[in-house]
């Protein structure tokens, strides 16, 4: 299981001692409009957190908590996951990788999502050798599809993921290391 770095957090795979920081993120109604539209129970994210952590020794990858180095505290969440076209939790092999993240409402809007995503980005193109990497969300979650545009993903327009219709968004692995060669 890989923990990731950043100038401001450290990416966590999901564990049993992350169950209060993640569960006080996903009780919030608004952290959840655009994911679930409903805030978490205590049980479900311990549910969540127990799949998570089976995902991550069968696949080498899943969802990460993000913790706040200077805190110590979660702050946030985020994936490299496999799209999936159902509303099933059973990854999808099929369906291409997929990045995704939220932030507690009181880290909204301080760049940590696109400074996770960046380090995710990396991990899916670097680790696992990803060919193409997606990203979707609900058409009005319009601060995701903003840190979607600024990792440098093309919008593909609406597809059908997760029972619903959502803005897609992806690159390949060649956009992502032009894209860093010119960041160098």
């Amino acid at each position: 299981m890989s923990i990731l770095t950043t100038e401001r957090l450290r990416l966590e795979p999901y564990a049993i001692a992350h169950l209060d920081g993640l569960n006080r993120m996903n009780a919030d109604p608004e952290v959840m409009r655009f994911i679930s539209g409903q805030p978490e129970t205590r049980e479900q994210t311990l549910a969540i957190i127990e799949r998570i952590m089976v995902r991550w020794t069968e696949l080498g990858y899943s969802w990460w908590s993000f913790v706040e180095r200077e805190s110590g505290e979660i702050v946030g969440a985020g994936c490299i996951q496999n799209l999936r076209r159902s509303e099933s939790p059973q990854p999808d092999p099929a369906c291409p990788l997929e990045i995704g993240w939220r932030l507690r409402r009181d880290r909204w809007h301080q760049g940590l999502a696109s400074e996770a995503a960046l380090a995710m980005t990396a991990f899916a193109f670097g680790t696992l050798h990803a060919p193409d990497l997606y990203a979707v969300c609900v058409p009005e979650n319009l601060a995701s599809s903003t840190v979607m545009k600024r990792l440098g993903m093309h919008d593909r327009g609406l597809d059908t993921w997760y029972g619903k219709e959502m803005a897609t968004y992806s690159m390949t692995a060649a956009q992502w290391r032009e894209r860093e060669a010119q960041r160098a």
